[in-house]
């Protein structure tokens, strides 16, 4: 069932981690459709950073706390009540869970038990959405998508966080929100995620762009490893439609879900490498592209079934690949000419939404 996110406006949203990328990107969708909207997170993760480049932190309610921290998140929420829930905070860089094992899983578990523990407070509150991500399914290299009755797991301390985050918040949707009249909860899972704004560490894309900046060549280490590629606005069009049908049906929707990229979106590094740099055009990006890095454990496949997503929910993919690309670098170039991030990250999820409703 496809339900407009007009039912969104008007309501108290809290996002976690709306200082990072994908969640600045949903602050300023939700602020968009006319979400009161609050954000709690720790400070901006990079320098630039898609929260201080669009001025989010004047557009929404922006409060900092770090979730590991159960008195500090309870003292910004200040007892407020809020209508949906998108926790989005995390850790979410599988390098950095090997330098930083037990902060990646304070972060991702114990700290979605804080948010959920506060969310059990809040009387008005009609939907959880948590996200976790693609990894955390047992993988096991397979040339077909995950569905979302396949094993959790995970081999690397980032994916196993996030196994553990889906085994979490199913225990809390069986424990306490499982009232037909309460709240209902579920979790969300999506591909690799890009877009304009990301200057995470160890990430593609981000790297390409300093590269660029650097005035270097971009060294790839696994050019041959497969990942659903998705532009940031795709996944959040599902997060939204997901938390719109938890508003308006409530617990039929409080489960797992993917979304990930149709086969169009589903490459190896190389070819996304190849598209950054044909749609850059002079001054662009190269590339050093090396045999593989067999020092840490990373998936070579990685593929999500969305069935389930286009079924029920009548969401699918929008953007092919390259167009997907092709924002990106428009994002970026115009960061770089001085232009107004405000107005173009509003402008792209105005195209987006056209798009998704013709």
């Amino acid at each position: 069932m496809r339900v407009p996110f007009s039912v969104l406006a008007g309501r108290r949203v809290l996002v976690t981690g709306h200082t990072g990328f994908k969640g600045g990107w949903l602050c300023h969708w939700l602020r968009k459709l006319g979400a009161e909207v609050v954000g709690v997170s720790l400070p901006a993760p990079s320098e630039p950073s898609f929260f201080a480049a669009t001025d989010l932190g004047n557009t929404i309610d922006s409060r900092l706390a770090d979730i590991r921290d159960a008195a500090a998140l309870d003292s910004v929420l200040k007892g407020d009540d809020f209508e949906v829930i998108f926790h989005m905070a995390a850790q979410s860089l599988v390098r950095e869970s090997y330098a930083t094992p037990v902060d990646t899983f304070a972060t991702n578990v114990m700290g979605t038990a804080h948010v959920l523990e506060s969310a059990r407070k809040m009387k008005s509150l009609q939907a959880v959405i948590v996200v976790t991500s693609d990894k955390c399914y047992d993988n096991k290299e397979w040339d077909w998508g995950y569905r979302e009755n396949d094993p959790m797991g995970g081999a690397d301390p980032y994916s196993a966080s996030k196994g553990c985050t889906e085994l979490l918040a199913a225990s809390y949707r069986a424990s306490f929100f499982h009232d037909p009249k309460g709240a209902a909860l579920a979790t969300v899972r999506a591909g690799n995620v890009f877009g304009g704004g990301d200057w995470a560490r160890d990430r593609l894309i981000p790297d390409i762009i300093r590269a660029v900046v650097g005035g270097h060549a971009t060294e790839v280490r696994n050019p041959s490893s497969v990942r659903p590629w998705q532009h940031v606005l795709e996944p959040l069009s599902g997060y939204l439609s997901l938390a719109a049908c938890l508003v308006e049906q409530g617990h039929a929707y409080g489960e797992g879900w993917n979304f990930g990229p149709d086969t169009n979106g589903v490459s190896d590094v190389r070819h996304l490498a190849n598209l950054f740099q044909s749609n850059w055009g002079a001054g662009g990006p190269q590339f050093l592209f090396g045999a593989g890095d067999s020092a840490l454990h990373e998936a070579k496949v990685l593929r999500l079934d969305s069935t389930k997503a286009a079924t029920r929910l009548q969401w699918r993919p929008r953007l092919s690949l390259d167009e997907a690309v092709a924002w990106t670098v428009d994002w970026y170039k115009a960061y770089f000419a001085g232009k107004d991030l405000i107005d173009l990250t509003d402008t792209q999820i105005s195209h987006y939404a056209a798009i998704q409703n013709a």
